[in-house]
């Protein structure tokens, strides 16, 4: 095991695997980890990470980042190839699998823990030890599986009502549920507070038995790698900050909007845009 700096107190505790992405530009960081990390540093949290990588690739912006890591002999890689179809998406490489014993003891009691898997990673008994006020979820990496060539498909979640019970808010994409409305009513039945993101056409929330939807801004879209993330991350902020799932609907939606409008981490919101997000929906 790997510490990167020491071991203080942090605000948001991220788990899950840093990923080598393969692009047509060459490899760069990727994963909930790396995106969701940024947003909350940028933020202003004190950010954690919890992961399992080779250290193939520079850091670059988590360099200051306090990073606890199972070294890997190889990083859980992907590539992503959008089809008009949709997205075909391959993973190469998966990395250690992340449990409890790996999370610092100082970091369990952390604020704010986002359970990040991006490939079937994160043990999920992991949600019984966690003392912290609020975790939350982006599910995807138990949503999905894959094949003897390494391409991503559905899969089923066993673990899902337990996870979902123990945490206090889980974010998941209409895309990692293939568009299934009736296991999207399953979530939200089994969920305290469900966030369903469309892309562009925004985002659903379930919560308390109602559902509302949230529009995003008009932008111009230019690369949405990371949106996704970076909505959870404001969300789970605004709502262990607010107790107001609507209000950090609309305050995540925002920001996401923000994000698409440039490329890959330069995407991550800017303290002028939170600062004007904030006026915006208040």
């Amino acid at each position: 095991m790997y510490r990167r700096m020491s071991i203080e107190p942090i605000d948001y505790l991220m788990i899950g695997h840093i990923t080598r992405d393969e692009t047509p530009d060459g490899a760069r960081l990727g994963g909930t980890a790396t995106f969701s990390s940024l947003m909350a540093k940028a933020l202003g949290l004190r950010t954690g990470i919890v992961t399992s990588w080779a250290q193939d690739l520079p850091l670059g912006p988590l360099s200051d980042v306090p990073i606890v890591n199972l070294a890997a002999e190889k990083s859980t890689t992907f590539e992503n190839i959008t089809t008009p179809e949709g997205r075909l998406q391959t993973v190469y490489h998966v990395a250690n699998t992340i449990e409890l014993n790996l999370i610092p003891e100082q970091w369990l009691s952390a604020p704010i823990v986002h359970l990040g898997p991006v490939a079937q990673e994160i043990e999920p008994t992991i949600v019984r030890h966690l003392s912290n006020s609020l975790i939350g979820t982006t599910p995807q990496g138990w949503l999905r599986t894959w094949d003897e060539d390494g391409r991503v498909i559905p899969t089923e979640w066993p673990e899902a009502s337990f996870v979902l019970s123990n945490v206090g808010a889980a974010v998941v994409s209409v895309e990692d549920l293939g568009h299934d409305e009736a296991r999207i009513e399953e979530m939200a039945t089994a969920s305290r507070v469900l966030a369903v993101t469309e892309h562009a056409a925004g985002v659903r929330l379930f919560w308390n038995g109602d559902v509302r939807r949230f529009r995003p801004p008009e932008v111009s879209e230019i690369d949405t790698t990371g949106a996704g993330d970076i909505f959870a991350t404001a969300f789970f902020f605004r709502l262990y900050t607010t107790r107001d799932p609507w209000e950090s609907a609309r305050f995540a939606t925002y920001l996401a909007a923000m994000s698409v409008t440039r490329s890959g981490m330069e995407g991550i919101p800017t303290l002028e845009e939170i600062q004007e997000c904030m006026a915006e929906v208040l």
